[in-house]
């Protein structure tokens, strides 16, 4: 099991409140992103980019071929803050099954994190686009 695998919305929530300060909690999120794996650069296409963020971003959703019916995601982008916020998404997502990718309750999270207030709005949209695409296409995976 990676450490991006251990991370739960629980852990998420108990180091927020632990780390003092939103320059704490910066470094921290920058830290997760440097444990995402890099997207490989057939994966960065447009149909993988996410519209709305400010700096580019790209994600992958597949069903695994396990045959337990789980979604594989992949993400990466070319800012460190970015691929923090996508590494914490990942986390939470990865090896789940459609029905939970899209019952997630990524957004009430998030907000709990008060993430939203300390993010500017194009990083902000970005987030909600990322989050957005992903459970999108695990719903196209659950009706196809």
């Amino acid at each position: 099991m990676t450490e991006l695998e251990q991370i739960t919305a629980e852990t998420l929530e108990e180091t927020f409140a632990f780390l003092d300060d939103w320059e704490e909690r910066y470094r921290f999120i920058i830290e997760l992103g440097r444990k995402l794996s890099p997207l490989p650069d057939e994966h960065k296409i447009e149909v993988n980019r996410i519209q709305g963020c400010q700096s580019n971003v790209w994600v992958t959703v597949r069903l695994d071929s396990g045959g337990d019916g789980s979604i594989l995601l992949a993400a990466d982008s070319e800012a460190h803050i970015v691929k923090g916020l996508a590494a914490m998404v990942v986390a939470l997502l990865h090896k789940r099954t459609a029905r939970e990718v899209v019952d997630a309750d990524i957004r009430g999270l998030f907000d709990r994190l008060d993430l939203h207030q300390h993010l500017s709005p194009t990083r902000s949209n970005g987030l909600h686009g990322l989050v957005t695409q992903i459970k999108t296409r695990a719903a196209e995976l659950l009706v196809g």
